[in-house]
This record gives C-alpha cells, structure tokens and sequence, in this order.
C-alpha cells in the first residue's frame, strides 16, 4: 500500500468510497471545490486502486481540521486509515499550528476509538450537527508548533 496526492482522475473512486463510508456524503463538486481551493487531499492506493482517502486544511491561523477520512469496506483494518491519518497529522504539524480538529457522530464508537488511539481528545458534543440530527463529537489532537507527535 502507499499513500500519494490525491490527483483529478481519483474523483469518481474516492466519491464512491465516501458514499460507500457515509450515510451523508460530500457532494462529487464539493469534492472538486474544495480540491480546487488547495486543501490537503490524500490518497491510498493498494495495487494501483485507491482504496481511501483524508482531506484536511487549516482551517483557522493555528488550528488544522480533517475534513474527512474514509476507507473502502472491502479494505478496511489493512492500515490505509492509520496510514493516511498518521500523513495528515504529520503535513499539518510542520505548519506551525496548535491543534487538530475533527468532528465524527456520537454513535461512531469505532472512529471515536480510532482516534484516540492517536491521542485526539474528546472536546464537546453539538447537538443536531448532522442533518438527521445527530449530534457531533468535537476531538482534537494538541500539538507543539513544529513538531511531528511520535518523532
């Protein structure tokens, strides 16, 4: 497996593993807009098959956020997701900010167990974040300027 930029051509894979991976998915433009806006846009790739991606960005002066992260069910608990996360975490570091940020719903046990395994920190619930009303588990991850967790 390796993970390399996210290129045009992966467009379609990487919608159909969104909506394969969520119940509410970005829309295949919004994909587009916010590739087009010079996010951070990651893919994984086993066999030369995208397989999953993460996008993220800064999204405040100091504070990285991911935007989302999804692997292919048929390639799941291989690494990709760790992989991929460990990659963002790492280009988000070197920018100088001070936390990550995430949202993922309340009934998403195994992504919340996900990232805390990478020490992200339950911050606070939104109530009706999503539009079927769920609510949104709020993590960060605190970093130190600079500095790449783990190194």
């Amino acid at each position: 497996m390796k993970v390399r930029k996210f290129v045009p051509t992966d467009l379609k894979r990487v919608y159909e593993i969104e909506n394969m991976s969520f119940d509410q998915s970005y829309g295949i433009n919004m994909f587009q807009q916010l590739y087009d806006m010079g996010i951070g846009f990651l893919v994984a790739e086993k066999d030369n098959y995208v397989i999953g991606y993460v996008m993220f960005w800064i999204k405040y002066e100091n504070q990285g956020h991911i935007i989302s992260i999804a692997v292919d069910k048929n390639y799941r608990r291989l690494g990709a997701g760790t992989e991929l996360l460990v990659r963002a975490i790492a280009i988000l570091s070197l920018l100088n900010i001070d936390a990550i940020y995430l949202e993922v719903r309340e009934t998403n046990v195994s992504a919340v167990e996900f990232y805390e395994r990478f020490n992200f920190i339950k911050d606070r619930v939104v109530p009706g974040y999503y539009e079927n009303g769920e609510g949104a588990i709020i993590m960060y991850l605190p970093l130190e300027r600079g500095k790449v967790p783990g190194q």
